[in-house]
């Protein structure tokens, strides 16, 4: 699945936001009625549903891609990011047992972030970055299929 079969209006959702930048910029200047500032909430409504649903669109274009480098570089970022989270669990119980203890972990922790080398994060922020724009170039020459 290429960006082609993902179905987005970007017109309508460009239309919808000059739309509602104009009743914002007219909520701000001017005095509106609640009728008004009902519509204006509406249609911010409707923006973000639409937003929201091309978001989707796009997580279930690629989670349905048999492309290797689409299905597996995003879960695995997730699954760090779980793990880090899910750790927050035991971490309750240790400072409920000890929290001199936990705080020392914690401690610990951001000590040995703090001693990852600033390049070390620049370098992995721009692989990221150059993997993004490649996926991208990939996707626009549609070499994929």
């Amino acid at each position: 699945m290429g960006l082609a079969d993902i179905n987005i209006d970007v017109s309508s959702v460009l239309g919808g936001l000059g739309t509602l930048a104009k009743d914002l910029r007219e909520a701000i200047t001017g005095d509106i009625s609640a009728e008004k500032k009902a519509e204006i909430a509406l249609k911010a409504q409707t923006l973000e549903a639409e937003i929201e649903k091309a978001k989707l669109q796009v997580m279930i274009n690629e989670a349905g891609s048999s492309d290797p480098w689409t299905s597996r570089a995003r879960p695995s970022f997730m699954y760090v990011i779980y793990i880090i989270l899910l750790a927050s669990i035991p971490m309750g119980i240790v400072y409920a047992v000890s929290p001199t203890t936990s705080g020392n972990i914690i401690a610990g922790f951001g000590a040995w972030l703090k001693a990852i080398p600033s390049d070390l994060y620049a370098l992995f922020g721009a692989g990221y970055l150059g993997y993004g724009a490649f996926r991208t170039y990939d996707k626009k020459l549609d070499t994929t299929k």
